[in-house]
Formats: C-alpha cells, structure tokens, sequence
C-alpha cells in the first residue's frame, strides 16, 4: 500500500457534549454491493463483479478515467499514486482464493469482524444476519450493500450528519484549500437544515477520517464546455440545411471545420484527464457496454467521422444535402446529450441526478453553437438571414438555460440530503461564484443586449455567453464532488 490512500479505515465521530459525550466508530470500506455502480460506469470492465459477489479490479485494463470514483457512493476507489489505476479493497480475494480469512479480519484482536458466505446457511456471517439488527450505509442508493454493521451510531454511517471543524484528533484539516489534495469536506458548506431527522440533536463532529481528494477538475469542466462549441456549431448549422433552407459559406464551410477543432480538443481534453493516457484506445478496442463513457466515446468517435466528411465536402464547395444535414444535426444532438446518461451513472454524485440536465445539455448546445457562429461571423461576411438566426438561436437558447436552471434548483431542493448540499455549494459556498457569473454573466447580460436589439452588441453577448456557460459548468462539475460522501 502506498502511503497516503487507504483501502479500509475507522472513522471516528464525537457526539453530545461534555459530560455526556461519546465517542463512536465505524470502519470505511468498499461494500461489496449486490449492484455495484462502479462495475456498470467502467469503460473497459476493469472494476468487475466476480461470481462470490466480490468487486474487484483488473488493473491491466484500467485507464485511470477515474468513473469508479465518482459512482462508489462509500468513497471506497482511490487512485494508485504508483500505478495511477484505480484501486479499492477487495476482501483480500487472493486470500479467499486460497481459503483463508481477509487480513482485517485477522489481525482484528477482538473480532469485531465477521467474515464470510452469505448463501451458506451455517456461515457465521448469516447466523448473524438472521439474529442481529443490522444498518447499512446509504441504502438510499438502492446498491444493496454486502458490508452490514451491527450497532454502528447513525452518525458515524450517515456522511452529512456530524460535521468536520478545523481539526481532527491527530491532525489539522485546512480550511477552504484549493490544491490537489483538497478533501470533499474542507469544499463543504452544510446545509442549516439537518441532514437526518435527528442531526441536529446529535451535536455530532468527525474526530477523525481520512483525505477523499476531488477527481475531476477543470479539465472535465473543459470538456464539457468544447464539446457543447461541437455539438452546437455543427447542429445549429446543419438544421437551416436539413429544414431546406438556403446557407453560406459561414454554414457550409467554416461550421464544420470549427465543430472539428473543438470536437479534437475534447478528445485532448478527455485522454489528457486519464491516469494512463496511453490505454484509452481500450474505450474503442475493449469496451464495456454498459458504461456510457464507452458509449460515448462511439457516439464522439462517429461524430467526428461525419465532421470530416462535411468540412471535406465544404472545402470542395459542396453543400451538403438535406438528409446528410439532418443526420450531422442528430450526431451533433447526441453528442450533447449522452453526458446526462454518463451523470446519472455517477451514483455517488446527487446533484449530477437531476431528471432534466440532458434538457439544460441541449440549451448549453445551443448557446455556444450560435454564440461561436455569431463571433465567427464578426470576422466572416454571411448573409443576415443567417445572423438574425443566430440571434433568435441565442437568445431563446438563453431563455431556455434560465428557465431550466431555475427548473433544476427546484427540482434538486425536492431530492436527497446530498443533492440539497451539494446544491448550497453551488450556490451559496465556495463555487458560488462561478454559478451566479454563469447565471448573470452567461444568460441574463446576454439576453438583455440581444433583446435591446443592437447589432454591434452580437459579439459582446456571445463572449459573455461562451464564458458564463464554462462557469456554469464548472461550478456544477465541481460543487457535485464537494459534500462528503463517507
């Protein structure tokens, strides 16, 4: 084990106060579930499922992609810092191969560990699940966790009710860091609402755990915002073709060269964020089709092949036939969308759950593809047909974003506790910021110079645009993985 990363460990959770304080503790580790979510987001069937129920990982097919992490709802995946694989604890399966008990379990001096079949009636294991109550963590996640704690204090097993201060027991937690090694906690700003029914009535506070490091970045937020130019150049310029419309050069031959510039630079983005940049030809050569970063890189791949086809095709003068423009417009429709599906498989992250972000993908799409054609077209003649429908696009792509932002904080504050906090984050925390600019600076300015009507503005409502939406998805790419999880 390297230092520094921690397959299993105690958390310790002081609650009440003196005299009446206590100290509980809970050990931390991968649950083993009955439906990992792990397994399913992978791309290249590293994290497996074996048939003894045990979760493992083949690292010689794991890219460092990082998914596993953000759909473990226990924390329980960290990055190898020598291997840069993902890794976890996998109850010792070379042991269990071989008969033997996982090392916790013997090392333990007290046997506060139970280990072994759960489908074996005489196991130890079952003839304590048939006569003790037991708790699990999060069941809310609907994983059906394998690891059961018998007599565990709620807030020890519940992340969000006991709260983290300035520092533990053996060691100080920076407060509000921004470094690689930033945990989840030192990025969270609790809710005042309690988090459980009897949260606030615990007077709870972590004594000790140990660092869970936010795993996607800016890079990730990047992607988001050059594959939403892509996606948006292309279909916004290839619905006037395939509805029959007459098109310039601006449609016809710039939009898809500047749809594949920005679609390379989301592959740039996506193989540079891998561990092991040098494996993610295993997405398309070794794929797991479950996970949706393997469909989505089919989806990315095919949409880039249809690009070629119509920049080449530009280049040579051609326009582009109506049945050739809707299917780019498709291609560019899904390319937007399939992130949403990609989301919903990070388990871990409620505030990435919201039943409307493929609609927001789509006013995203929309508000970058006219606002990149509109700045191209300050620097290239195209006809005003084509500039009144880009302003139209604009702007109702930005009423659209307005409508589903104010739809989707509605929708959050109605999910779970770690949905509403990470939701707090964004909004009132530390990415506060970079949410309200994207809201004010990326819709509202913009829409309002768009509405006044003057043409000169086009441009500076464009770049407001373009940087308003890279906030927007920066602060809710981040404010996901800022509420602790474990």
């Amino acid at each position: 084990m390297p230092l520094g990363v921690f397959r299993t460990w105690v958390k310790n959770v002081e609650v009440g106060r003196f005299p009446d304080a206590r100290r509980h503790f809970a050990v931390m580790r991968c649950n083993h579930c009955a439906e990992p979510p792990c397994v399913d987001i992978c791309p290249t069937n590293a994290m497996h499922q074996r048939p003894d129920g045990i979760v493992d990982i083949a690292q010689d097919l794991c890219i460092g992609c990082k998914a596993c992490m953000q759909a473990c709802p226990y924390d329980a995946v960290y990055m190898d810092p020598e291997e840069d694989t993902a890794a976890k604890c996998h109850f010792c399966a070379h042991r269990v191969d071989q008969g033997l008990l996982p090392a916790c379990v013997v090392v333990c001096p007290t046997e506060s560990l139970v280990f072994g079949d759960m489908d074996d009636p005489e196991s130890r294991v079952s003839r304590v699940l048939g006569t003790t109550p037991v708790s699990v963590r999060r069941p809310d996640q609907g994983t059906r966790p394998k690891a059961f704690y018998v007599g565990a204090h709620e807030a020890t097993l519940n992340p969000l009710a006991a709260r983290h201060d300035n520092r533990y027991m053996w060691a100080e937690r920076p407060e509000g860091t921004a470094t690689d090694n930033a945990t989840q906690a030192e990025t969270f700003v609790p809710d005042p609402r309690p988090a459980a029914p009897d949260a606030r009535s615990l007077d709870a506070r972590v004594a000790y755990d140990v660092s869970h490091p936010i795993t996607w970045r800016s890079k990730v937020s990047g992607y988001l915002w050059t594959k939403s130019l892509a996606a948006g150049i292309a279909f916004i310029a290839a619905l006037p073709g395939a509805l029959g419309a007459p098109t310039g050069p601006l449609f016809n031959r710039i939009a898809p060269i500047l749809s594949l510039t920005f679609l390379a630079l989301t592959g740039i983005l996506l193989i540079s964020d891998l561990k092991r940049p040098e494996r993610f030809w295993f997405i398309l050569l070794k794929p797991h089709w479950k996970s949706w970063l393997t469909k989505g890189a089919y989806v990315i791949t095919l949409f880039g092949f249809l690009l070629t086809l119509w920049a080449g095709a530009g280049i040579l003068g051609q326009v582009p036939k109506a049945a050739f423009a809707a299917v780019i417009a498709v291609a560019a429709l899904a390319t937007a969308v399939y992130t949403a599906f990609l989301f919903a498989q990070c388990e871990a992250r409620d505030l990435w759950q919201s039943p409307i972000l493929g609609l927001q993908l789509v006013f995203q799409m929309g508000i970058a593809g006219a606002a990149g054609l509109l700045l191209a077209g300050a620097l290239i003649p195209h006809r005003v047909a084509e500039a009144g429908y880009l302003t139209s696009a604009l702007m109702w792509a930005l009423i659209g974003q307005l409508a589903a932002t104010w739809l989707g904080e509605l929708m959050t504050r109605q999910g779970s506790p770690n949905a509403r906090a990470a939701s707090r984050v964004m909004t009132h925390g530390r990415y506060a910021a970079w949410y309200w600019f994207g809201v004010l600076g990326g819709c509202v300015i913009p829409l309002t110079i768009v509405l006044t009507g003057n043409p000169h503005g086009e441009a500076i409502a464009a770049v407001f645009a373009l940087s308003g939406l890279f906030a927007t998805e920066h602060a809710f790419v981040m404010a996901g993985q800022a509420v602790p999880i474990s």
